[in-house]
């Protein structure tokens, strides 16, 4: 009896692809400081500088964008109702 090859191993899947939007968020941000790392290191050609540095900031929109999502969820959640006022006045006392 011959054994078959085992399958080819399936690429990882990108963490930043699915998920929730917090997974993805953070995700993003691992990648980037990653890179930030990288470069900070001073050792790459520039060729690939320059290609960490557009993946770079195609994540800081990505990061900037989750961000500002979730500042609105925020605002959205403090804001005061329009119709109702919970002020109590003298009046009401």
């Amino acid at each position: 009896m011959s054994k078959k090859p085992d399958p080819p191993a399936k690429p990882a899947a990108d963490p930043a692809a699915g998920g929730d939007p917090v997974s993805r968020f953070e995700a993003s941000l691992k990648e980037l400081e990653e890179i930030v790392a990288r470069m900070e290191r001073g050792d790459l050609p520039l060729e690939q500088s320059l290609q960490l540095f557009e993946r770079g900031v195609a994540l800081t929109r990505e990061c900037r964008s989750s961000l500002d999502g979730a500042e609105l969820r925020v605002r959205n959640l403090l804001e005061p109702d329009q119709g109702a006022s919970f002020d109590a006045t003298e009046d009401d006392i």
